[in-house]
């Protein structure tokens, strides 16, 4: 469903209801600014981001780009940083 922000005003409480079975859009100058959508939903949406510890992240992070980390660390093994020479101290 898409409302305008001034038709989302005037009728929240309709919307918060509708929300329960389907996002709402919520236009401005017909262009789509917001979504209400049920705290079910938005749970169901934040839920993974939040249980991932670092840790756990900093794994994933390091499996999924694992190759590029290797050639990263071979090129600073074999050329040194591009910048060591210079010092501000």
């Amino acid at each position: 469903m898409r409302v305008t922000a001034t038709d989302a005003k005037n009728r929240f409480g309709a919307l918060c209801l509708q929300a329960k079975t389907a996002p709402v859009v919520v236009e401005k100058a017909g262009v789509p600014d917001t979504v209400l959508l049920s705290y079910a939903d938005y749970q169901r949406l934040t839920a993974p981001a939040a249980s991932a510890s670092m840790a756990a992240r900093r794994r994933a992070f390091n499996a999924e780009y694992k190759d590029w980390i290797d050639a990263q660390n071979a090129y600073h093994d074999a050329h040194g940083l591009w910048n060591e020479e210079f010092r501000l101290w």
